[in-house]
């Protein structure tokens, strides 16, 4: 998909409409394959949405995961994750059961593909020059990082380590193979992104990407550039980042990610961000700025403390960067995750760039009448939540409220009491006066904690949670559409 950048900038009024939409990552999606792929359930997803009148559909980054599965932590900021593509589609339905085996079974696709049409096929030529920016360190690092045992790169031989071209050169010619394999993976899975896609405009549904602030430590983005990072003379980050203690953690979270050399960052006009924005708009519609307050301020924590609970916050010059983009790309539809310890100088930025920040309504009950999660402190120009994919389920978070607060939370939507949680807080978003509302697909279907995506702070379990589709009720698009229909968002 290109993304349609251009209509946007000229045609379309970010947020001129009210409507709502589902937040589900494509691993979530049924199917026998071990997480769910970009095949027929994307498409049978995507019908079902433009049947429930949903007019959104926001995922979480795409990129390829380590093995704790985040998509937060990616080898790369730009490739697919080749765990989504879907082999029935490449008339490999025998190894569409069981992607254990997800590399040697693209070797076999290749080799098919190759047999069939080769590396002069027009599309895939196109690909690899478009993509080339990119494309040839990922390659070249996924490679190598195989070859070292998928040690990470500062572990590997210095004069890889450090990109000597000879050794980088004797690489690409040893791997070559391997090589030309990661490409067709890259070409085979924005090939099937680009007709899901196709497909969403086709029935009226934008994409909404999400983009993480920093990247992973050990990826191709950060060996490939490491003048922009913060880094000793061995290539390790001698600061990390995270967030201090809050909501989600007593200890903070120390997400480990290295900074930037904002300086740096300054000296070349932004060009690493401006390439990053401008690929994130064509795959995708809408994009979120994960951690958007840490544009304007960081919280810098030392490498070798174990906890974020010691840090201090550093500021990073986000004006200067957004103007650099926004001068650069033209006016985006951005939306600004702005949860967490947000000043007066966050809330500036935010607002010089137009962008919508996030309401979550699990945040709005346990304080006074100013939380600004409450619905009578919304704006129309702001995203609500029900809950994101970092909370529990709202029907779990509900369950596990004391009294007490389960009883203020029912203060604000007994006006209608047939209705149960989490439905009655689905209800609630609805009627607030933000142009988009966002609801996680388990508080659609009602479904308890069980079903949570992810628990910030919590290394094991994360991010395999999917649903089937005999959890979804036959009539519920009907209600879902009658629900849009009565707060004005069909």
């Amino acid at each position: 998909m290109q993304a349609g950048l251009d209509s946007f900038v000229t045609d379309f009024s970010w947020l001129d409409q009210r409507c709502a939409g589902v937040v589900l990552h494509p691993t979530s999606l049924p199917g026998r394959e071990s997480c769910g792929t970009l095949g027929t359930e994307a498409f049978r997803f995507v019908d079902w949405l433009a049947q429930s009148g949903l007019k959104v559909w926001q995922i979480l980054p795409l990129g390829p995961t380590h093995d704790d599965l985040s998509p937060y932590q990616c080898l790369s900021a730009y490739a697919g994750n080749p765990r989504l593509i879907c082999f029935a589609k490449l008339g490999l339905e025998e190894f569409s059961v069981d992607q254990q085996n997800t590399s040697s079974l693209l070797i076999q696709a290749y080799q098919r593909w190759h047999r069939l049409q080769g590396e002069q096929h027009a599309d895939y030529r196109r690909f690899i020059a478009f993509n080339e920016y990119w494309l040839e360190d990922f390659v070249l690092f996924v490679a190598l990082r195989a070859e070292q045992h998928e040690l990470s790169w500062n572990e590997w031989p210095m004069e890889l380590r450090s990109r000597q071209p000879q050794a980088l050169a004797m690489a690409r010619q040893r791997l070559s193979e391997q090589l030309d394999h990661l490409r067709y993976e890259q070409y085979l899975f924005f090939s099937q992104w680009s007709e899901l896609t196709d497909y969403a405009s086709s029935k009226n549904v934008l994409i909404f990407g999400d983009m993480p602030i920093f990247v992973a430590y050990d990826s191709a983005d950060v060996w490939a550039n490491q003048d922009l990072f913060l880094l000793d003379s061995n290539g390790k980050p001698s600061v990390v980042a995270g967030v201090p203690p809050d909501y989600f953690s007593e200890t903070g979270q120390r997400w480990g990610n290295p900074l930037y050399d904002w300086p740096a960052m300054v000296i070349k006009n932004f060009s690493w961000w401006r390439q990053r924005f401008a690929f994130q708009f064509q795959i995708f519609d809408l994009v979120r700025i994960d951690h958007f307050r840490g544009f304007e301020a960081y919280w810098e924590i030392d490498a070798n403390c174990e906890t974020a609970i010691v840090g201090r916050w550093v500021k990073a010059p986000g004006e200067a960067l957004f103007s650099s983009v926004l001068d650069c790309l033209g006016r985006l539809p951005l939306v600004a995750e702005d949860l967490g310890v947000i000043t007066e100088e966050v809330v500036e930025l935010q607002k010089q760039f137009h962008l919508p920040g996030m309401k979550i309504l699990q945040f709005a009950f346990d304080s006074g009448d100013d939380n600004p999660y409450l619905l009578q402190n919304h704006i129309e120009n702001c995203v609500v939540y029900t809950g994101t994919h970092d909370n529990n389920t709202s029907l779990g978070w509900f369950n596990s409220l004391d009294e007490g607060a389960q009883q203020r939370v029912l203060s604000f939507v007994e006006n209608d009491s047939k209705v149960a949680m989490p439905w009655s807080l689905v209800e609630l978003a609805m009627s607030s006066v933000a142009r988009l509302v966002m609801v996680p697909m388990q508080d659609l279907l009602s479904l308890d904690e069980d079903a949570r995506m992810n628990t910030p702070g919590v290394a094991e379990g994360n991010w395999r949670w999917r649903f089937a589709w005999q959890q979804v009720p036959a009539e519920l698009a009907g209600d879902i559409r009658h629900c849009l229909e009565r707060n004005d968002r069909a």
